[in-house]
């Protein structure tokens, strides 16, 4: 049986992260990439459990190699998914991206057998909630990334399937749901 890539992508604060998580801890048959990252680490993230953390000059040397899958800047930090790494655990599992929307399209024009899922929240105003909830941002980023939602909910066309995370349990139940339908 051949794995399959899966591609989780949305908007900041959407709630990838968390369903991200919530699949590596409940499935043993799905690897959640480790992403590489030049920003700081967040209040309880780990280096290469959260993400590999880098700084500029080595992830922009790794580019330079091709060692990515994916890489883009993105709120003035450098965001990319290593190649052997998800080479390696799609040998024996299905692999789970967590990527931004522009970071999806990359990895579908190299892998187009890859299955993209957009995540998205059930409004405005709730997005705008979890962000400010979450600590993690100045007003001034929050604010950046929201002027960014027409364009990033515009690229939602461009994939396989769109999940409402409304409810948390029911968001996880139905990206099971496609994985497990695109698995068999």
């Amino acid at each position: 049986m051949k794995h399959k890539l899966f591609v989780l992508s949305g908007p900041s604060g959407v709630g990838k992260g968390t369903l991200a998580n919530m699949i590596r801890e409940r499935n043993d048959d799905i690897a959640l990439s480790v992403s590489c990252t030049t920003r700081a680490p967040r209040a309880g993230e780990r280096d290469g459990v959260d993400y590999f953390f880098l700084s500029k000059e080595e992830f922009l040397r790794r580019a330079n190699l091709n060692l990515f899958y994916e890489y883009s800047e993105h709120f003035d930090n450098f965001y990319g998914t290593p190649r052997d790494y998800v080479e390696e655990a799609l040998k024996s599992k299905n692999v789970l991206l967590e990527i931004d929307v522009n970071g999806g399209e990359l990895v579908k024009k190299q892998c187009p057998e890859a299955v993209l899922i957009f995540l998205k929240a059930p409004s405005l105003e709730a997005l705008r909630d979890r962000l400010v909830h979450r600590n993690t941002e100045s007003f001034e980023k929050i604010e950046k990334r929201l002027a960014r939602l027409d364009y990033e909910y515009g690229l939602e066309r461009d994939y396989d399937y769109v999940v409402v995370n409304d409810k948390l349990e029911n968001a996880y139940k139905e990206l099971m749901e496609i994985i497990r339908k695109e698995s068999e």
